[in-house]
């Protein structure tokens, strides 16, 4: 039923109509004429009318008056964080797969509760449990308001416990099997289809510091890449597949090196994942002569493409990068902001050693310039006679000493150091194309990225956790908050969009719904979508 305007002769009338459907088709039947519409809206009738049928619409009643100010809200609560991530949360499977691991346990709380408001809160406001407890109140979450601090606290724990010693079978050196470790599996589980045949997976490490005692054995001091030599740390690894979604992290004490991590990582992925066959992309970090043998040996069928060291392998400086082998142009000079790096590559072999040497033009400029800065500064430096600079790493590789009394520049490493500009070399066994290896290579960067997720979109820290299961399932809440945030950037790229994270976070958290209280009556009314919410919702198929 509705209202219409319907011209006759030099006026329009006011009718009130209505439609049905006769034989299949929608026929409108005029109920009743309203009136000229020039004569109804002069004398006022028409929003006397209008008034009159408002004092049955009362919804709209409603609306109308929340937007005049004339209603009274008893309660707030931010629905959109838990619209979007509940849906992904489900269709990830995870809540099964924390009921079927929970089976024979009493916890008598919801655990599953406690994970997913756990993984939330890192993802909107990320901090410590005890203000995850805090700041749940003011959003929707079903299942949630029960929670307490100590029922976040065992969660964490549980997360982070050991296996029995009969499930084992396949732990690293460093740390046993535990909870999250099955259900990262699981996880796996759900989507083996991705790995079958060869098949890439990056992987990577960071360091993350303690603000407090770090734990009972995985706070160690170690080499710390957040330059916090004094603070005890944990290192952090993080496996991702070929299309960036993080597939298992792994926890280790603070002392545990680079170099040692990659072999104990191939063969944790066999035999928790079944993979037979992988191709290993990894940073310069963790090769060694000893990591490349273990990594050819027959049973382990891995081939990998590592960075190399460039000054450190005599081999490489000396050998690889004297080839006097022509590069094949793979990116030309940029055009636009958006094209691709400059890039080319040459294949050099030594022996059975097969070398990428690749070379960024842009890069090889801004290498040049920033050397040239430097040797600058110091040379203005040592005229002034002020040699404590002279322990600042930038400055010491360009100087030598001279007579054990005197600094000066030394212009042969200068020289040598040219030879590095724009340059990066990778080692393979592989059999692709010297283009197809670098550019997995860079792929790389999806890695890192992820670990500046971990550390600042996330903020892991500050972690004040005193033992280690809690400690590794406060971890590893952040690792799942990874896992529904990149599932969710690639529905919103399937769908063409690319919001940035901390802008759509703002509009998921406007998202709310308003208890108002008008005329002695209890409504609830949500709030309009704003910005990116509404992809959001969209893409991962939530109807509002």
């Amino acid at each position: 039923m509705f209202v219409r305007a319907k011209k006759s002769g030099a006026y329009e009338y006011l009718q009130l109509v209505h439609n049905e459907r006769v034989d299949g088709k929608v026929r409108q039947q005029v109920l009743a004429t309203l009136g000229r519409l020039d004569v109804l809206q002069q004398t006022g009738q028409i929003d006397a009318l209008v008034a009159s049928c408002g004092r049955f619409a009362q919804h709209t009643a409603v609306l109308d008056a929340h937007r005049q100010g004339q209603t009274e809200a008893v309660a707030t609560v931010k629905i959109g964080p838990s619209l979007v991530f509940e849906r992904l949360w489900k269709t990830l499977g995870l809540p099964d797969i924390l009921e079927s691991l929970l089976t024979g346990r009493r916890f008598e709380f919801a655990v599953e509760r406690a994970v997913f408001l756990t993984v939330l809160h890192r993802l909107f406001d990320p901090g410590s449990d005890r203000a995850a407890e805090v700041w749940r109140t003011g959003y929707a979450l079903a299942g949630c308001q029960e929670l307490d601090l100590q029922h976040l606290y065992r969660t964490m724990g549980w997360l982070g416990e050991p296996l029995p010693s009969d499930q084992q079978a396949g732990a690293t050196p460093f740390v046993p099997r535990c909870a999250k470790d099955l259900i990262e599996e699981a996880l796996f589980a759900r989507r083996r289809d991705l790995f079958s045949g060869l098949d890439l997976v990056f992987f990577d490490t960071t360091s993350i510091y303690f603000e407090g005692q770090g734990g009972e054995s995985v706070g160690q001091y170690g080499h710390s890449k957040d330059h916090r030599p004094d603070r005890k740390q944990m290192v952090v690894g993080a496996v991702l597949d070929n299309t960036g979604r993080p597939i298992c992290c792994e926890l280790w004490p603070g002392n545990v090196t680079d170099v040692k991590t990659l072999i104990p990582i191939v063969d944790r992925l066999k035999s928790r994942f079944g993979i037979r066959r992988i191709c290993v992309v990894a940073d310069r970090g963790m090769i060694c002569k000893k990591t490349l043998q273990e990594l050819r040996v027959a049973h382990r069928d891995t081939r990998f493409i590592l960075g190399a060291r460039l000054r450190a392998v005599k081999e490489i400086r000396q050998q690889v990068l004297a080839d006097p082998g022509a590069y094949e142009e793979i990116y030309g000079p940029k055009v636009r902001s958006k094209d691709p790096a400059p890039l080319k590559v040459k294949e050099v072999w030594i022996q059975d050693r097969r070398y990428i040497v690749c070379s960024n033009a842009d890069q090889a400029r801004k290498d040049r310039a920033d050397r040239e800065a430097i040797v600058a500064a110091l040379r203005d430096q040592l005229k002034r006679g002020d040699k404590s600079l002279i322990g600042n790493k930038g400055y010491r590789k360009f100087v030598k000493s001279v007579g054990g009394r005197r600094f000066e520049i030394d212009e042969q490493k200068v020289q040598d150091e040219a030879r590095f500009d724009g340059i990066w070399v990778l080692q393979t066994d592989t059999s692709l194309a010297p283009a197809d290896v670098a550019l997995k290579y860079k792929e790389l960067w999806m890695v890192e990225a992820v670990f500046r997720s971990l550390k600042s979109v996330l903020e892991t820290r500050p972690i004040y956790h005193k033992c280690d299961d809690t400690i590794r399932g406060h971890v590893f809440c952040s690792f799942l908050a990874l896992v529904l945030l990149k599932e969710l950037q690639a529905r919103l790229e399937a769908h063409g969009w690319r919001p940035e994270w901390e802008r759509l976070k703002a509009d998921l958290d406007a998202l709310e719904e308003i208890t108002v209280v008008n005329a002695g009556k209890s409504f609830v009314i949500r709030s309009q979508t704003r910005g990116d919410a509404g992809k959001a919702l969209q893409a991962v198929g939530v109807a509002l």
